[in-house]
């Protein structure tokens, strides 16, 4: 556990001030409030490229692990003056609004872990273009909670997403599964890409029912791993490449090369713990932004399926 002295003494070096920096957010690990805002003061520099301009849905845990969390869309109280915002209408409701927080900036980010904001929900788009996602996300949940069955669906989607001439990125999510990205060319609306995603992962469960469902029913769906295709739904989310979650040993969603996705990897082996041992390792996702692809080849194959 963290001295109080040192907590103190890193709090003073901040770009913000920090409040209750002694507070433990992870009882088991000791890992305190102030432990958590200096992981991402550290990480931005590579946290920094998925949340500029994103617009983000707050997930406030101000006990960590211990309490209640609640979801915050609006702007909280208490941000930095200046904080950068997008207003979007509500659908449907004449005059509503939200003022979602626009990431990118450092003192945003530490602002909002200092608000008890431990993952970072990052939407699919950018603030200039909210409706114009620029990736598609496959959420892979083993409904049998093993890892190794989410790591064996997922070389499914990659090969299939592949037989489509996509290229895809995967990262724990942090949790028991695991996160499949594709970076693409902002151009198709949200419901474009939304249709896309059902179409494709509805393609490839068909080709291994006994391992893939899409079923929304949690029973019916059995030991078989869940392809959720809804993370690409306006104004949904997913957790950001190198976000901590609310879980025991404070894992980390983390980027991976294609070769180390297998059924041995342990997803809280990368942890808050001990990331700086990884600071310096090749980022695998380095490609990633200049990966764009266009969806249009890929809409119009499935839909010749």
């Amino acid at each position: 556990m963290t001295s109080r002295r040192r907590n103190h003494a890193v709090s003073e070096k901040l770009p913000i001030p920090v409040s209750h920096p002694d507070k433990i957010f992870w009882p088991e690990e000791g890992y305190t409030k102030l432990d958590l805002i200096e992981y991402y003061d550290v990480i931005f520099p590579k946290l920094a490229p998925y949340l500029k301009d994103r617009i983000l849905s707050l997930e406030r845990c101000p006990d960590g692990m211990q309490g209640e969390c609640f979801f915050q869309k609006q702007i909280p109280k208490g941000m930095p003056p200046g904080t950068p915002t997008k207003r979007i209408a509500h659908e449907g409701k004449a005059g509503g609004f939200t003022d979602y927080v626009v990431g990118g900036s450092l003192i945003t980010q530490l602002a909002l872990a200092n608000l008890g904001c431990i993952a970072v929900h990052l939407m699919a788009s950018r603030a200039r273009s909210f409706r114009q996602p620029d990736w598609v996300t496959i959420d892979i949940d083993p409904q049998s909670g093993k890892f190794a069955d989410a790591a064996l669906a997922s070389l499914h989607v990659k090969a299939a997403f592949e037989a489509l001439k996509l290229v895809s990125f995967a990262k724990t999510s942090g949790s028991r599964g695991l996160h499949v990205l594709v970076p693409i060319l902002t151009g198709p609306d949200a419901d474009e890409v939304l249709a896309f995603a059902e179409s494709f992962v509805a393609r490839v469960a068909a080709a291994c029912p006994n391992e893939l469902t899409i079923e929304h029913s949690i029973a019916a769906r059995g030991d078989r791993v869940y392809l959720d295709p809804f993370r690409n739904g306006f104004g949904q989310t997913v957790v950001a490449p190198y976000s901590v979650r609310r879980r025991e040993k404070a894992p980390i969603s983390t980027p991976l090369e294609w070769s180390k996705v297998r059924p041995t990897l342990v997803p809280s082996d990368f942890n808050m713990g001990n990331f700086k041992q990884s600071l310096e390792d090749p980022d695998p996702w380095k490609e990633f932004f200049r990966s764009r692809q266009s969806l249009k080849d890929a809409i119009g194959a499935l839909r010749k399926v």
